[in-house]
């Protein structure tokens, strides 16, 4: 992993308009060297829905899966993989190594789980927002408890045997690994788990929501995506 300190930038610089109150996440000088498309994408959201983030969804919510689910079937769900975001985080998928075709890019992922199961299935409030966003725009978002984030968010490569959060037991990361990270651990593999300790809870009030934009991918579908998720969570 290089030492050099890491780069900054404003969501602008992706493209994005001005005032929209998102973040775009720094990235290690070799992670930027390397694959310059990059970007991490950041949201701060204080949840407004009453109840638990992890329980069930409301009616609203719920009707939209259903939707979602007749919208992906037969052909359709088969094709996803060619369309045009899709097909953009497999093109990356393979730069870093992964073959999309056995480790599924996360709209692939949540596509082959509608059609073993008849549908997008509920997972409860927090879930179910991520995944219509996912759905809706290709592109993938996920969510950290902001109470447990220590500064601001980017990509780096791990070092052999970092913990994967802050907490006691966490699991080891090997050397190289591509994760979110704050300024003293790594929170998340990237397209990968979430740090042990570091995920939303029921009574979660501030979230971190981000966002992985990679080449071929346009700014307008990453802003969707996290903007689909604030109205959601934010709205009283």
């Amino acid at each position: 992993m290089s030492s050099d300190p890491p780069s900054t930038g404003d969501w602008s610089e992706a493209g994005h308009q001005e005032g929209s109150e998102l973040e775009l996440g720094w990235r290690a000088r070799d992670v930027e060297q390397e694959i310059p498309e990059l970007r991490l994408v950041i949201a701060q959201v204080r949840v407004g829905r009453p109840g638990s983030l992890i329980t069930g969804s409301t009616p609203g919510i719920q009707d939209h899966l259903r939707e979602l689910s007749n919208r992906f079937r037969g052909a359709r769900a088969v094709a996803v993989r060619g369309e045009p975001v899709p097909a953009a985080y497999r093109v990356f998928f393979r730069h870093i190594g992964l073959d999309p075709d056995v480790v599924r890019t996360p709209i692939e992922a949540a596509v082959l789980e509608r059609m073993l199961r008849g549908g997008f299935p509920s997972g409860g409030m927090l879930e179910d927002v991520l995944l219509i966003a996912l759905v809706d725009t290709g592109v993938p978002v996920w969510a950290l408890d902001a109470e447990t984030v220590n500064g601001p968010l980017g990509i780096r490569a791990s070092s052999a045997g970092e913990p994967l959060g802050r907490t006691a037991g966490a699991p080891a990361l090997p050397a190289g690994r591509l994760v979110v990270a704050d300024a003293s651990a790594a929170l998340a593999s990237l397209f990968g788990e979430l740090a042990p300790g570091h995920q939303a809870k029921a009574d979660t009030s501030r979230l971190t929501l981000f966002a992985i934009q990679v080449a071929g991918v346009p700014s307008l579908y990453v802003e969707q995506a996290l903007w689909t998720c604030r109205m959601a969570l934010e709205a009283p």
